[in-house]
């Protein structure tokens, strides 16, 4: 059972360690990625004062959200974080503020279709793991242009970090930032549970963090969670 009180409690380590790693928590964000949770770990975030909300399937983040008091929903943003089918986004349209696994021209379309105008995050792949997602960094400039064509606001990019040492991680999160600069982003959302230290150091202004605030999460039958 997850305890608000010791949610909050998380959250004050994990901004310790932002600032350890040299970064200004007014400015980097903690987005509480809620997946595996039921309603009350949305609520227990919210709680701790935290108001962005990462999902990452379809069916979970509406039949959790359904659960979730009108007031908590008021004071926060979600963001759909996971890899998304294009078939997906007319389902989420309405429930979803930030689009942030954006990595194909398909999604582009569908997303200025269902939400117009809609902020996303273009994902870029510095891991190399094709389950991941994400598009490389080479071909994510057409994506930001095809984007803003469409009328969509792209905010940010965002990115799973590689497997490796923290200086291969932290190479490879320098590589969003730079994407992020030369596009004139604002966010960069990159780092997790294991990795923010590295994702702070190169710039992150915003971190995805579930097991740091939450614990490990229950085992799940696969087919119940949605895409």
């Amino acid at each position: 059972m997850i305890e608000a009180e010791e949610v909050r409690r998380r959250t004050e380590r994990v901004k310790q360690r932002i600032t350890d790693a040299g970064g200004d928590v007014a400015h980097v964000g903690i987005m509480a990625v809620t997946k595996g949770f039921d309603s009350a770990a949305i609520e227990a975030a919210a709680h701790a004062g935290l108001a962005m909300i990462g999902e990452n399937y379809a069916q979970e983040l509406h039949g959790k959200w359904n659960e979730v008091d009108a007031a908590t929903k008021a004071a926060l943003e979600i963001h759909f974080i996971g890899r998304l089918q294009s078939n997906k986004v007319r389902q989420l349209a309405g429930v979803v503020d930030v689009w942030q696994s954006v990595d194909r021209a398909r999604l582009v379309s569908e997303i200025a279709r269902h939400d117009p105008g809609a902020a996303i995050f273009v994902q870029l792949d510095v891991s190399g793991s094709a389950t991941q997602g994400g598009c490389p960094p080479g071909e994510a400039s057409s994506l930001v242009a095809a984007a803003r064509r469409e009328g969509l606001d792209v905010a940010g990019c965002m990115a799973i970090g590689p497997q490796g040492s923290p200086p291969e991680i932290e190479k490879a999160f320098g590589e969003v930032a730079r994407f992020a600069d030369r596009y004139e982003l604002e966010h960069r959302c990159m780092g997790m549970s294991a990795d923010l230290e590295a994702a702070v150091r190169a710039g992150s202004t915003m971190v995805r963090i579930g097991t740091a605030l939450f614990g490990n999460r229950p085992p799940r039958n696969i087919s119940a969670r949605g895409a």
